[in-house]
């Protein structure tokens, strides 16, 4: 099957745009999003009127740095502060859901968002997963099934699913993840590279995984000087076929 068309897709930890040098610089973190030329950014790790960071909205401020629209979905809000994830990108969208996924630890969420491109629709689905065993099994089970992914994960088409997903390739969640769909790491033509810790990366721990019928054209996970600083994990790229 030809493809005559691809998208760019990147996931990326921010850390509250608090960098491995202590520096809250949401600016740095579009700096990297911009070098990569991604069409669309699922962000995990966002503040959102938060003290700590300064009372700004890091998903607005990165979107308008970047020239694209914001998709936010707070796993956690406390009075008028929130955090949590976002998918941002400056094609057509259609917010579908978001909401949380079964925790007994930190809350976790998902943002689910339609992307048009010309007429091909595809579905996308942004998450952070706990970082207790049985937590990501529970949430990669409801994010598998009919509440997060059309026809219950069954006969998938133009879907992906990816984030944070503190899962090593031998985990269970990531084993429950592969069962549908494909790594992205283990289908293109390059080797599989590790994004965490950002300056020292040992462990895959951000994934995306896409449908049979996306083909993966390449991946990197970019680490130099600003990437190894920006945030404590490395942002990961899969360049995505789509198909004439």
């Amino acid at each position: 099957m030809p493809y005559g068309r691809s998208i760019r897709i990147l996931t990326y930890n921010v850390h509250s745009c608090i960098g491995t040098d202590r520096k809250i610089d949401p600016a740095r973190i579009a700096a990297v999003i911009a070098e990569a030329q991604a069409d669309i950014v699922a962000l995990q790790e966002i503040d959102v009127r938060r003290h700590r960071t300064g009372g700004v909205d890091q998903a607005s401020m990165i979107a308008s740095l970047l020239k694209m629209e914001a998709h936010f979905n707070p796993a956690l809000t406390v009075a008028d502060e929130q955090y949590g994830d976002a998918l941002i990108t400056a094609l057509p969208t259609k917010a579908i859901k978001a909401g949380p996924l079964p925790s007994l630890g930190e809350p976790r969420g998902a943002l689910s968002v339609e992307v048009m491109i010309g007429d091909r629709q595809l579905h996308l689905v942004n998450t952070h997963l706990g970082l207790r065993g049985r937590d990501r099994v529970q949430q990669m089970s409801a994010l598998l099934g009919p509440a997060w992914l059309p026809a219950g994960g069954k006969d998938l088409a133009s879907t992906i699913l990816c984030g944070d997903f503190n899962a090593v390739p031998v985990s269970a969640a990531y084993r429950l993840a592969t069962r549908v769909l494909k790594d992205v790491q283990l289908s293109g033509n390059q080797p599989a590279r590790p994004t965490f810790p950002s300056r020292y990366p040992l462990m895959r721990l951000d994934h995306v995984f896409v449908s049979a019928d996306l083909a993966v054209l390449g991946t990197s996970v970019p680490r130099n000087r600003l990437t190894s600083l920006a945030s404590d994990h490395l942002p990961l790229i899969a360049e995505i076929g789509l198909g004439d």
